[in-house]
């Protein structure tokens, strides 16, 4: 694939909970997916403790490198979510309650449950947008070019959906799989002459292991499926040739 892609983002995991292990990160997929499907390409995902330093720095380099930047986590009612408050300090913005998410989560508590600890959910940086939350009430926001997510997956995928207005991009980027009953080693020459002769295509070769037995998926991308359609000729010629095994995964 073109690596100058006109629109590129930067996925931000924040949370100790990630580093240690003890939640599994599913948000990168969902995001880098509904991504690819309005043609901005992910160039860049980092997982990070719950630090404002840390949050600070990398917010502050990835929005100059980067289209986009989306962080997830942080932007809950406890202690250790620091998120807003973080990205408030990144762009010298005064840390305050936003009116309008203060009037959106008041209606949805029931009378006396809009307490203390759920009001932290309304402190943002001044005038930032907000990203509606049709699951669970509590909005995201977003200050330019970084959009700041809840880390419960379910949560954040559904508001993925409200962002494609605000998020320019291009053409969708496209991918073909081709599953083989093969090791890597015995491809890598033949696959390395189709990346060559295709360098604005990515190739990608990922081994697996299914029913007992070693094979290798070969993952091609591209905004364009006529380029996506010729690598996958060349793969299969070479493929015959050797009399490999196509497999359906």
């Amino acid at each position: 694939m073109n690596q100058n892609t006109k629109f590129n983002a930067a996925i931000l995991i924040i949370g100790n909970e990630i580093l240690s292990g003890r939640t599994q990160d599913t948000n990168t997929s969902t995001i880098a997916q509904w991504l690819n499907s309005i043609g901005v390409k992910v160039n860049e995902v980092r997982v990070i403790p719950d630090i404002e330093n840390t949050i600070v720095e990398s917010v502050n380099h990835l929005r100059k490198v980067n289209s986009y930047v989306f962080t997830t986590g942080g932007i809950g009612p406890t202690h250790d979510d620091i998120t807003a408050l973080s990205i408030s300090k990144a762009f010298s913005l005064e840390y305050e309650i936003h009116k309008e998410a203060f009037k959106i989560l008041e209606s949805y508590y029931k009378v006396g449950e809009f307490n203390e600890g759920r009001q932290k959910m309304v402190w943002m940086p001044r005038n930032a947008n907000l990203i509606l939350n049709p699951t669970s009430g509590a909005p995201g926001f977003n200050v330019e070019n970084v959009f700041c997510l809840p880390g419960v997956p379910s949560i954040l995928k559904s508001m993925l959906g409200g962002l494609k207005s605000r998020i320019v991009g291009g053409d969708p980027i496209l991918s073909h799989t081709i599953s083989l009953k093969t090791v890597e080693s015995e491809i890598a020459k033949s696959l390395t002459k189709v990346q060559d002769d295709n360098k604005d295509v990515e190739i990608g070769s990922y081994p697996f292991f299914q029913a007992g037995k070693l094979g290798v998926s070969i993952v091609i991308r591209s905004e364009d499926q006529l380029k996506i359609d010729k690598c996958s000729s060349e793969i299969l010629e070479f493929v015959n040739q050797k009399k490999i095994e196509v497999v359906v995964r």
